[in-house]
């Protein structure tokens, strides 16, 4: 009996209308311990709420209804970013360009290869895992940035601008001491080991000095 896949499992969605390359691919993924679900259609895996695991999209590129590229188009519309690895029967060059440039992490012709397949499911994998952790990294700065007050929110936007404590003192008209007193405020609550950590803080968060 097939286990069901964990809720931190990670899980490989497989849409293809040939039932019998579903059922190839879910023994495949399924032999690497990998959670596997199957549709028919893109409109079938539209009506399922996709679990917030770490996943990817193993998508064949001529389907009915709704094909895999434009398929591919409406994922991205919705703000919806897991990773995909089209397989087509039908493969062009141009076919294969569009679906690269649009952010696939690979293309393959059947019939392929398991360990090709599962070298691309790893790679989409990896991708999806990372992209979750940028985004818990930037939830989490953001929510240091917000516990800021006004005034060192103005500072950290001109320390990481690169300006001297001197430079600051006399754009915002306080002290010199005042605005140490700040910039160690805001070294402490955004938890950055050095002004380079600051720096790349306020990158990932689009932190920018207002001109005056």
């Amino acid at each position: 009996m097939m286990k069901e896949p964990s809720r931190s499992e990670p899980i490989v969605f497989v849409v293809d209308d040939d039932p019998s390359m579903r059922v190839a691919l879910t023994n495949l993924f399924r032999s690497m311990d990998l959670g596997v679900e199957v549709f028919g259609s893109a409109s079938d895996l539209l009506r399922t709420k996709l679990p917030d695991v770490v996943s990817c999209l193993v998508l064949d590129i001529r389907l009915p209804g709704v094909s895999g590229l434009d398929f591919q188009t409406r994922l991205a519309e919705a703000g919806i970013h897991i990773p995909i690895v089209f397989m087509t029967g039908h493969g062009d060059i141009p076919m294969s360009v569009r679906a690269m440039k649009a952010g696939a992490v690979d293309f393959l012709t059947k019939p392929f290869r398991d360990q090709d397949m599962l070298d691309a499911v790893t790679r989409a994998l990896e991708r999806d895992r990372k992209r979750r952790d940028d985004e818990k990294a930037v939830l989490q700065l953001r929510l240091q940035l917000e516990s800021l007050t006004p005034r060192e929110r103005e500072v950290i936007a001109l320390v990481t601008a690169g300006l001297m404590n001197k430079q600051i003192a006399a754009e915002l008209g306080v002290s010199e001491i005042t605005v140490k007193i700040h910039r160690g405020h805001v070294m402490r609550k955004m938890k950055a080991k050095s002004l380079a950590d600051l720096v790349r803080m306020a990158e990932m968060l689009g932190v920018r000095r207002e001109r005056r």
